[in-house]
């Protein structure tokens, strides 16, 4: 990860204009190409960037970031006050703990829990940036990929955003939907995952442990 802190002015050109008068500001340059420029005072969400796939051209004091539709993210930058980078390494995702575990667990055993007709394609589905917790196919056949939570958040939503920017690149799995599951739902988590078109369940944990199968297992 490139981070650099710059005073810098930010053009974006594409479906819609945005202007960033010149201030000072972090940008983050990621392994996975996405550029982000933030703020002091907006948490984790930036004031612009530019998902993957796409490119930077760096020239003397401009920045250019475009990707495959032609928008571009144009940086001026007036004065550089930070530039390091820094390899983080592979990220291994949320650790889940005992409840959640044992949640995904019992949607995988009982899928049509999200619908009549769903099948289980595979639990913990690996991609390059951590595993999807359950991929599904519905009634129709489509992709479906499951986050599950014990407790959904906002941060839950992104992550499983990021999970299908990822997969829907895949043409064999395009389009994937998703479904964010978890015991309870925050409002604010709900209303970020309905705009973007993910579908929310609020899971009841008793009942399903109540439905779970009694024979022993080995595993």
């Amino acid at each position: 990860m490139r981070l650099v802190i710059a005073r810098c002015q930010v053009d974006y050109v594409g479906r819609l204009t945005a202007h960033l008068p010149m201030a000072q500001r972090l940008l983050l340059v990621k392994a996975d190409g996405s550029v982000s420029v933030h703020s002091d005072d907006r948490a984790y969400k930036p004031l612009n960037w530019m998902s993957p796939p796409c490119w930077l051209v760096e020239d003397e004091g401009v920045w250019t970031v475009q990707n495959k539709a032609g928008e571009k993210l144009v940086i001026t930058l007036d004065e550089i006050l930070h530039d390091s980078r820094h390899e983080l390494g592979a990220e291994p995702g949320l650790v889940k703990d005992g409840v959640e575990a044992h949640l995904q667990e019992l949607l995988a055993e009982h899928v049509t829990t999200f619908g009549e007709g769903w099948s289980l394609v595979r639990r913990e589905y690996p991609t390059a940036i951590g595993p999807v917790d359950l991929l599904c196919r519905d009634a129709d056949g489509a992709t479906v990929a499951v986050e599950v939570k014990r407790r959904g958040e906002i941060d839950g939503v992104e992550q499983l955003t990021r999970y299908l920017e990822l997969l829907n690149r895949d043409p064999l799995l395009a389009p994937v939907k998703g479904v964010f599951a978890a015991q309870q739902i925050k409002p604010q988590a709900r209303t970020l995952a309905e705009d973007r078109g993910i579908r929310c369940l609020v899971v009841d944990y008793d009942a399903l442990r109540g439905i779970e199968p009694d024979e022993f297992r080995l595993f």
